[in-house]
């Protein structure tokens, strides 16, 4: 299976900096997003290293068979699957660390959605609001859960009314981010990736200003990847903007 990737991102309209990180590595076939938080720039040390943590134990891990795995290893998960939480995790006790041993970068953390693609199989895993959909036969679906009070609260009650939970002063609070405590659990997907199929990995300042119809019409519109990454951007800052926004684009060619 061959990949192509693009990934963009831009502060936005109303934050002075930016605290997303991203990362496209087609020839290691990993794709990246996270979405940093914490005062004083905290927030961009935190997705910054959550990032660098997690490209650099899978490429120290490909391959090894004398591998020390930290958390010991779940024989009901295929080995990439492994590898995906032990990055993860690893990542997220570097992030509270860091947060434990330097006072100005206390209670920063990070989401993180990640995507490692081998041969034709998808591994993806995400902690926090930050989400990866794909994209198949015109089709857009969301492959990850939000780690979120409104996620939360939905999943008991998938009735409840939307309109009261856009406006609820817990909208915007996470159950789940990287550096939030010192260990924390990753859940873990596997599936096939289809020729011709798309994915999305996006930080909640370009779905916060999109719905899932307007990313779904935005995702199969005509160009490039590179187009489409700009145009979504271009689209969620016409609509406001008031996060960072961050999109990697992934499309798989047989």
């Amino acid at each position: 299976m061959k990949l192509t990737a693009y990934g963009v991102t831009h502060p936005g309209r109303v934050r002075p900096n930016n605290e997303d990180a991203l990362l496209w590595d087609v020839p290691a076939g990993l794709f990246v997003v996270a979405d940093g938080m914490g005062g004083h720039q905290a927030g961009e040390v935190a997705s910054k290293m959550a990032v660098e943590t997690v490209q650099s134990f899978l490429e120290s891990s490909k391959g090894d068979h004398d591998l020390t795995w930290p958390f010991g290893f779940d024989p009901t998960l295929s080995t990439n699957a492994n590898r995906l939480v032990t990055a993860v995790r690893l990542a997220n006790r570097k992030v509270y660390q860091a947060g434990e041993d330097k006072p100005d970068l206390a209670g920063m953390g990070t989401t993180i959605v990640v995507a490692l693609v081998e041969g034709a199989l998808l591994t993806f895993c995400g902690v926090g609001d930050s989400r990866i959909y794909a994209l198949s036969g015109g089709a857009l679906k969301q492959i990850t859960h939000d780690d979120s009070w409104v996620a939360t609260v939905l999943a008991r009650d998938p009735e409840f009314d939307r309109a009261q939970l856009a406006t609820h002063p817990m909208r915007h609070v996470l159950t789940n981010v990287l550096g939030a405590r010192e260990d924390t659990e990753v859940e873990v997907g596997e599936r096939p990736l289809a020729a011709g199929e798309q994915l999305l990995l996006c930080s909640d300042g370009l779905y916060g200003g999109l719905d899932d119809a307007s990313l779904q019409i935005l995702l199969t519109g005509p160009g490039p990847l590179d187009e489409l990454g700009d145009r979504l951007v271009a689209s969620s800052l016409e609509r406001g903007g008031t996060d960072n926004i961050t999109a990697v684009l992934v499309r798989a060619v047989d």
